[in-house]
């Protein structure tokens, strides 16, 4: 790897040009390069490949993820950010685009397969984050997601049949990929805290099941979690074909949606599609 640029602290750039974390932007700076070197070791080895990275902020996340030797492509909305990103541009010379825009309407040019990398704004994560797991088209454009969600969040993320946790978000997640809590940060970490924890996920996409429309999928689990504490043969009613595809199926009707589990709502819309 080529020798690395000599950069300066992090609190010193956001220092420098004066930026404070916008509670507006859902803003929480990371500061701890260690840390920030940490997460970019979770989607294995990173050079030479391609990242994508939302609300780089100052760049933190941005410089770890350039010292492992990523060639990066940054999606910042706070203009404010784009002269610290600008300097590591400057430092990475050919390595680094920035692009200024909204993550969520703004495109990108990158070829597939490329790695998602973020410390996600707490208020558009989990928006971004069904976007790349919807949609019919499988496999995805990007090779693995690492994410720093609440850790709330996450944890509905990887829930397990009958808990608490387990909904809609666990089901596109578990579905046609392998989510995976890869480390925790405490709130303190951040600038300024945060009122809750965090959690990096790392997901990974796996084999989709054949002969499944995700689109059914998505239907047949809003009517299920819908009416989470009633009965299937409650909740189902409004889904034509579903009450009968389930019975077929030999799924109890007197179950309620956080017992079934991945496969047999995947066999339900299956049998639907």
């Amino acid at each position: 790897m080529p020798e690395q640029p000599d950069l300066p602290p992090l609190r010193e750039v956001v220092n420098r040009h004066g930026l404070i974390a916008s509670k507006a932007l859902g803003q929480n700076f990371l500061f701890d390069e260690q840390l920030l070197s940490r997460i970019a070791t979770i989607p294995g080895k990173l050079a030479g490949q391609q990242v994508l990275e939302i609300g780089p902020g100052p760049g933190g996340l941005t410089r770890a993820l350039l010292r492992a030797g990523a060639n990066v492509t940054a999606i910042e909305m706070d203009k404010r950010c784009l002269p610290a990103l600008a300097e590591l541009a400057e430092a990475f010379p050919g390595r680094l685009t920035e692009i200024h825009g909204d993550a969520t309407k703004v495109a990108h040019d990158i070829e597939g397969p490329y790695h998602i990398v973020a410390n996600l704004p707490y208020n558009v994560g989990t928006a971004l984050f069904t976007g790349w797991l919807s949609g019919e088209a499988w496999p995805p454009p990007w090779a693995s997601l690492t994410l720093m969600f609440q850790q709330e969040v996450a944890a509905r993320i990887i829930a397990t049949t009958d808990s608490d946790a387990y909904g809609r978000l666990a089901i596109l997640s578990q579905w046609r990929s392998d989510p995976r809590i890869a480390l925790k940060v405490h709130r303190s970490a951040f600038t300024p805290p945060p009122k809750v924890m965090s959690a990096i996920v790392h997901v990974e996409p796996g084999a989709m099941p054949e002969g499944v429309s995700a689109r059914m999928l998505e239907r047949v689990t809003e009517a299920a979690f819908g009416q989470r504490r009633k009965m299937l043969r409650q909740s189902l009613k409004g889904l034509p074909g579903a009450i009968d595809a389930a019975q077929e199926l030999g799924i109890d009707l007197q179950r309620r949606a956080e017992t079934l589990s991945v496969a047999e709502f995947v066999a339900v819309a299956k049998h639907l599609s």
